[in-house]
């Protein structure tokens, strides 16, 4: 799409930075996931070898069970480090400073409607960013999740103000609930996990409803 004027840079701008921090968001629950696994069954075999050595169990069982959770803990360790969660994760935070730096110009900048080459060659220097951090398949899904964010913000944002107006001349208004960020976030866990269903449905190619 041909960027015609500086707002048009910003919400493209916008929307990058946020599929960024999806894409962030669950490298880190997938690396946390990981480690929580590998804490639990750690302490499992720490505590079969301390009940093993209390009790005096030397049966074969007793013996083989605490090897192979070591195995898996082994198992799990090599398929983080294959991961490579680390690196990935700072791609997306350098590209996302490189994102932001841009963005940041895009609303200092003197002009609303034309935008001068140096701009210009920042914002595509800050797109190449976002496509090198991220795989295109993942970029599909997390771009679409930023997109609906910002459309559901855009419509709270006109509510808001239309509430206010209406406030202000007198008229009474109601207050409706919105569950629509619960469609995005679950907000229960700390930090808030990206719900698998509706990384499904954009898989899927399936339509955003109630925007």
């Amino acid at each position: 799409m041909i960027k015609e004027n500086v707002l048009d840079l910003i919400t493209s701008l916008r929307a990058r930075r946020d599929a960024l921090g999806y894409a962030h968001e669950k490298l880190k629950q997938d690396s946390d996931a990981f480690n929580k696994i590998i804490i639990i069954i750690s302490l499992g075999a720490g505590l079969m070898e301390s009940v093993k050595m209390r009790l005096d169990l030397n049966d074969a069982g007793w013996s083989l069970a605490p090897i192979l959770l070591n195995s898996v803990i082994a198992g799990l360790s090599a398929m983080m480090k294959f991961q490579n969660y680390p690196t990935r994760m700072e791609a997306i935070t350098e590209a996302s400073s490189v994102v932001n730096n841009c963005l940041q110009k895009a609303r200092n900048h003197a002009s609303d409607t034309e935008i001068d080459p140096e701009l210009m060659s920042e914002y595509n220097a800050s797109l190449l960013a976002c496509e090198t951090a991220i795989y295109p398949s993942e970029r599909k899904q997390f771009v679409t999740l930023a997109h609906k964010n910002l459309l559901v913000i855009l419509k709270k944002e006109r509510e808001y103000y239309s509430a206010i107006d209406k406030a202000n001349r007198g008229i009474s208004f109601s207050i409706a609930s919105d569950d629509s960020n619960e469609d995005i976030m679950d907000t229960t866990t700390h930090p808030p996990r990206i719900k698998n269903k509706l990384l499904e449905s954009v898989k899927e190619g399936g339509e955003f409803e109630n925007l």
